[in-house]
C-alpha cells in the first residue's frame, strides 16, 4: 500500500474529490497549506508590468511569498495508486507553474480502528 500526497490549487479542490470519487477513491484527508515552489516571478506578471498595468505592478512585490494551496492525503492499495495519480494529474495540469506536486511514500500497516482490520482490509476501495 502506498500514500499518495498531492499539492494542489486551492481551487481545484472540489473538481479533484469529484474525479477522484468517480475514479473509485473516497477516501480523501485534506489540509490548508501554504507554500511556492522554484518558480519566483510569473513571467505573465512581468509581462503585464512591462506594458504598465497597475494590477501587474502591485502584484509584482507580492512574488516571493507563500501561495496558499491544498494537500491531499490518501492511502492505497497499490493497484489504485495509478488511477489516483493519472487522476491528479487530468484535473490539476493546467501547463501552467503551480499546477502542483505528487509524492508517493511507502506504507507499511494500515489499521482500522472500528473494526480492527490491518493492511488493505483497513482500506476503502479493496
Amino acid at each position: 500500500m502506498k500514500e499518495v500526497m498531492a499539492i494542489i490549487r486551492m481551487n481545484m479542490m472540489n473538481q479533484t474529490k469529484k474525479a477522484l470519487a468517480e475514479a473509485g477513491i473516497s477516501s480523501v484527508t485534506a489540509r490548508d497549506a501554504l507554500g511556492r515552489g522554484k518558480g519566483i516571478v510569473d513571467m505573465e506578471l512581468l509581462k503585464g508590468v512591462e506594458k504598465g498595468y497597475e494590477e501587474a505592478i502591485s502584484q509584482l512585490g507580492q512574488s516571493g511569498r507563500l501561495i496558499p494551496k491544498r494537500i491531499l492525503f490518501m492511502v492505497l492499495p497499490n493497484k489504485l495508486v495509478k488511477t489516483a495519480i493519472q487522476t491528479i494529474i487530468r484535473v490539476n495540469q493546467t501547463g501552467k507553474s503551480g499546477d502542483g506536486k505528487i509524492f508517493v511514500t511507502t506504507v507499511l500497516d494500515a489499521i482500522r480502528i472500528r473494526t480492527g482490520e490491518s493492511g488493505d482490509e483497513a482500506l476503502d476501495g479493496v
